[in-house]
C-alpha cells in the first residue's frame, strides 16, 4: 500500500508480521488443522512479539493502537498463508468491549492477558433459531438475589475448547418496559451447568467449533459487562470490530491465494510462453488484484472511523469491507486455483482447502444478503420488507 497512505510505522509493522508469518506459513496451519491441535507456537510468538496486544490500552500491557494496527497483523498472517482467527474473538471482540466498557477490575483481571496471548476468550451469540436476527435471541439472564442465573443455547462458536471464559450475549428484563434487551456475560469456561459439544465440519480448520448449552449457569454480579441498560452499544462496540477483522481475514488469504496464482503463471510454460503471458490467465488475476486492494482500502476507512470513535460510521463502512473482502477472496481463490488447473487441487500447492474456507468470509459472522440489507435501509434509505 502506497505510503501516501500508509505511517512509515504502519509499513514497519507490517514487515515485521510478514516475517512472522513466513517463519510458519500454510503448511503448519495445515499440519496443525491435521492433526486436531492448535496454533500454540505462532500465537505465542505473535505474543511476545506484541502483535496480539497492539489495540489493547498500554496501561493494560497492550501496545496502544487500534483496530488498524490489529487487522493489518491479521491481514499480514493470512498473506503468509497462517491467519489466527481466535484473534478475531478475543482480542479484537472481547477485549475491545471489556477496554470500552468493562469495570476497572474486569479490565485488570483479562486485558493484561489478552495482550501477552496468556489468555483467550470467546464470543457467544448466534443461535439455533436466531441466526441473524438478534432480536430473537432466546438465551436469557434473570436475576436473582446478588447473582445472575443464565439459561439458552448458542451454536458456530469459535474456540470454545481454548478460551478461559465466553463473553456471552444474553437478554435482560427492563424494569421499566418489561422488554428484553442484549447484555454481556463473562462466563468462565468451568461455570457449573456451561456445557460444549463440538460441531462436525466439513472445513479442516484448527479452531473447531461449538454448540454450547446454558443450563441455570450462576454467575456473581460482577459478570455482566458494562452498563446493564447500555447493551446494544456495548454489543456494536465488538460487531464492528468483527467485521473489520473478518475483511482482514479474507484480504489476507486473497492475498495468498492470489500470490500463488502468480508464481505459478510466471513460470508454467505450456506454449512458447510462460501462461501469465496470456490475457485470459492475466486479466483474471489482474482484475483479483484490484479487488483485493479495493477492499482493503474499504478495511482501512472502517478501521480509522473506528478507532476514532465514529460507531455511526465505523458500521456503514465495517459492513461495506466485509462485504467487498469477502467476495474479493472468494474470487482470488477461485481464479488462483483454476490457474493452476489440475495442480491447484493438490496438497502440495495449498490451494484446493481454501475453496471452503473462502466461503467463510461471505458467511460470517454476518451474511452478505444482511449486509445488503443494512446498506439498503442505512445508506440508501429504503424500506424494509421484515
Amino acid at each position: 500500500m502506497s505510503s501516501t497512505l500508509e505511517s512509515k510505522e504502519h509499513q514497519a509493522l507490517r514487515a515485521a508480521v510478514a516475517a512472522l508469518g513466513q517463519k510458519y506459513g500454510r503448511e503448519y496451519l495445515a499440519r496443525t488443522a491435521r492433526e486436531g491441535g492448535h496454533p500454540d507456537e505462532l500465537w505465542a510468538d505473535a505474543a511476545r512479539l506484541g502483535y496480539l496486544g497492539v489495540s489493547i490500552p498500554e496501561e493494560y500491557g497492550g501496545g496502544g493502537g487500534g483496530i488498524a494496527e490489529l487487522s493489518l497483523v491479521l491481514e499480514e498472517l493470512g498473506a503468509a498463508g497462517c491467519p489466527l482467527l481466535m484473534m478475531v474473538v478475543s482480542p479484537a471482540i472481547c477485549g475491545t468491549v471489556i477496554a470500552r466498557f468493562g469495570t476497572e477490575a474486569q479490565k485488570r483481571t483479562w486485558l493484561p492477558g489478552l495482550a501477552d496471548g496468556t489468555r483467550t476468550m470467546a464470543f457467544g451469540i448466534t443461535e439455533p433459531d436466531a441466526g441473524s436476527n438478534s432480536h430473537r435471541i432466546t438465551t436469557t439472564a434473570r436475576r436473582d438475589c446478588d447473582e445472575w442465573v443464565l439459561t439458552g443455547r448458542k451454536v458456530f462458536i469459535s474456540g470454545v475448547d481454548i478460551a478461559d471464559a465466553t463473553l456471552i450475549v444474553g437478554r435482560t428484563e427492563d424494569a421499566k418496559t418489561g422488554s428484553l434487551k442484549p447484555c454481556l456475560f463473562i462466563v468462565p469456561r468451568d461455570a457449573p451447568g456451561f456445557g460444549r459439544s463440538v460441531i462436525d465440519m466439513e472445513l479442516q480448520a484448527a479452531e473447531k467449533q461449538f454448540e454450547l448449552t446454558l443450563d441455570e449457569v450462576r454467575l456473581p454480579a460482577d459478570a455482566l459487562v458494562g452498563d446493564e441498560d447500555a447493551g446494544l452499544l456495548q454489543l456494536f462496540a465488538g460487531l464492528n470490530p468483527e467485521r473489520i477483522m473478518t475483511a482482514a481475514f479474507a484480504i489476507g488469504m486473497g492475498r495468498y491465494a492470489l500470490a500463488k496464482a502468480v508464481d505459478y503463471a510466471r513460470t508454467r510454460q505450456v506454449w512458447k510462453q510462460p501462461i501469465g503471458a496470456h490475457q485470459a490467465v492475466a486479466h483474471p488475476l489482474a482484475a483479483a488484484h484490484i479487488d483485493l486492494e479495493l477492499a482493503r482500502l474499504m478495511m482501512r476507512k472502517a478501521a480509522d472511523l473506528y478507532d476514532a470513535g465514529d460507531d455511526m460510521g465505523a458500521g456503514e463502512a465495517a459492513n461495506m469491507a466485509k462485504y467487498a473482502a469477502a467476495e474479493a477472496c472468494v474470487k482470488a481463490v477461485d481464479q488462483s486455483v483454476h490457474t493452476l488447473g489440475g495442480n491447484g487441487l493438490t496438497r502440495e500447492y495449498g490451494l484446493a482447502s481454501l475453496i471452503t474456507a473462502s466461503r467463510v468470509a461471505r458467511i460470517a459472522p454476518v451474511s452478505r444478503e444482511m449486509i445488503l440489507n443494512f446498506v439498503s435501509h442505512q445508506s440508501l434509505g429504503l424500506p424494509k420488507s421484515y
